[in-house]
């Protein structure tokens, strides 16, 4: 097999529209007066000018900007994290209610310095948000927490929304992909977070493009079921700068709507497929979908 040195050239379908209308503007002003991080900005997401300008939607990331881990996909700086920021959770709380938001997402930085993984400030965070904004619905992205039963117990009594954490890629490439992250590890944080709180919808994301095949897809699909996933997201990957991971693959449009008709099939109450999907991409339409057909099924 020759080796693949040369990049890929991106395909049509990956042409991301601009739009740094009012809103763009404005949205980012107001995170830069409040101090606040974005995973939009950090982890140079495609979608930062359809969810800021059109959506008017964001992604937080707490517990600061730098991250424990180098992970080989992601953009977000690595390095030896700042201090504890306690006033975080009510800026990021100021910012739901000014932006009017209907479906938050919070997300953060791992931090393996701490001993609670930072679930107490995500609880906080959570608990912040609902006082100010109390019908406003509020989805996590944690981290594995080092795999802390006790840490996710501390977020899942905040009773998010949703409880999201990404898989990222299959069993086999997880070494190569995700630093210090496990691919069990992940699959026991999901199925612990529905023992801890039952009524409450999972969801993990998967990139495609790295080396996978169909088959590690379809099997990934059956251990985040087997985990009790009820909603799933699957995006293209990007190669965010010459020192990450190379793009193998760009997958078509018409093969994202096959992995989404097949994962559909396998009992997930949403899915969400597509090159520009991202994990948070579309986050409240998915809350919403996920609420119907669980009253349906009620």
């Amino acid at each position: 097999m020759v080796k693949q040195e040369e990049h890929l050239r991106k395909p049509d379908w990956l042409k991301i529209k601009l739009n740094t209308n009012e809103n763009y503007t404005g949205l980012k002003k107001m995170m830069r007066e409040k101090n606040l991080n974005t995973v939009c900005e950090e982890a140079k997401c495609p979608n930062i000018h359809e969810c800021w300008a059109v959506r008017r939607t964001a992604t937080f990331m707490i517990l600061g900007a730098v991250c424990t881990r180098a992970c080989r996909f992601c953009a977000v700086k690595t390095g030896l994290p700042t201090e504890l920021d306690l006033e975080e959770p009510e800026r990021v709380a100021d910012s739901v209610a000014l932006m009017n938001l209907k479906h938050a997402v919070v997300t953060a930085v791992a931090r393996d310095d701490l001993k609670d993984g930072g679930s107490q400030v995500f609880a906080e965070t959570v608990r912040a948000i609902r006082r100010k904004s109390p019908f406003t619905t509020v989805e996590v992205l944690p981290s594995d927490m080092g795999g802390s039963f006790e840490n996710l117990k501390t977020l899942m009594d905040a009773r998010p929304d949703i409880l999201n954490h990404n898989i990222e890629t299959v069993e086999r490439l997880t070494p190569r992909v995700r630093a210090r992250a496990k691919y069990q590890r992940s699959l026991e944080l999901l199925r612990r977070s529905k023992e801890l709180q039952p009524d409450i919808p999972t969801k993990s994301s998967i990139m495609v493009g790295l080396g996978e095949t169909k088959e590690e897809i379809i099997q990934t699909m059956d251990d985040l079921r087997a985990s009790h996933v009820d909603i799933m997201t699957i995006g293209q990957y990007l190669q965010p700068s010459k020192k990450h991971l190379k793009v193998q693959k760009y997958y078509h449009p018409d093969e994202f709507a096959e992995l989404k008709e097949i994962a559909m099939t396998k009992g997930f109450s949403h899915c969400e497929a597509g090159p520009m999907v991202r994990s948070s991409y579309h986050a409240d339409e998915q809350v919403n979908e996920a609420s119907k057909k669980r009253q349906a099924n009620a």
